[in-house]
């Protein structure tokens, strides 16, 4: 595989859990300013008409990222009001309490127990998504992961914003420039907190490790070819995979995509 094996420092269970919380509300404001919403929005209306379901289970959600701005393009776009779950292995508690804050009547909620993304509960149905969190995983969750949703015929959508098709030498150049980018892009955070702007510009540490981790994303994500790898032996007439390399509207590069379709019965 072209992925490199590489460590994040957010996937370590040592790192600081107020720092964690920073950055991922910083990949949530990214995610804003890339309109990360406007390619995974149509990829889950059509996975949920897919699936004949109004449920979507998100894995891996960290901080929320581009969820409820999701929720809302669906609405606006495609008509669909479906009701969201966001899951971690370790949910942010933080953003746990903002979500869920909203009341009863909202329509994303943060499930507070941890969910393996590999092993989902029976409870929990839907179509499952992931959002720049698949390359976190090594080959073996990962295969998991897609084997875990392909025999219990759920549908999945997976999307990376970045398609690691570029030669691996490139993405170093993307530290220099991730630490510039952490500090333009803090004043548009939000929740914008002292701590935040602390980390970022009297103490700088958060510009060093969001760029450092950016950087290995890049080259841990798993390109088309990667993919393709994982999927070997998980076919049926009954449920179909995709991959696409689309491009949001402004984005420097490609991103890649997966989703996993339960097909009708044939002659439906």
């Amino acid at each position: 595989m072209k992925r490199m094996s590489l460590f994040e420092f957010e996937d370590f269970r040592w790192f600081p859990g107020g720092i964690r919380e920073c950055l991922t509300l910083y990949i949530a404001a990214m995610h804003r300013v890339l309109g990360t919403e406007r390619l995974l929005a149509p990829l889950l209306a059509r996975a949920l008409k897919a699936a004949a379901t109004d449920r979507v289970v998100d894995l891996c959600s960290g901080g929320g990222g581009p969820m409820l701005q999701t929720t809302a393009r669906l609405a606006a776009d495609h008509g669909l009001r479906p009701s969201v779950t966001l899951t971690d292995l370790y949910p942010n508690t933080d953003a746990a309490a903002r979500i869920n804050a909203a009341g009863d009547s909202a329509q994303v909620r943060y499930h507070t127990s941890p969910v393996d993304a590999g092993r989902v509960p029976d409870a929990l149905q839907g179509v499952r998504t992931m959002v720049c969190s698949f390359h976190h995983m090594p080959p073996p969750v990962a295969r998991r992961i897609l084997q875990d949703a392909f025999e219990k015929r759920q549908a999945i959508c997976v999307l990376e914003i970045s398609d690691n098709s570029q030669p691996r030498w490139l993405w170093w150049t993307a530290i220099p420039a991730g630490v510039l980018m952490v500090l333009l892009l803090t004043p548009f955070i939000r929740p914008l907190r002292l701590r935040q702007v602390l980390l970022t510009y009297a103490l700088p540490v958060l510009p060093l490790f969001i760029a450092w981790d950016g950087a290995v994303s890049n080259a841990r994500t798993y390109t088309e070819e990667d993919l393709r790898e994982l999927l070997a032996g998980l076919e049926a007439p009954d449920y179909q995979w995709e991959i696409t390399r689309p491009r949001a509207p402004g984005a420097p590069a490609t991103m890649i995509t997966l989703v996993g379709l339960p097909r009708p019965p044939s002659g439906a």
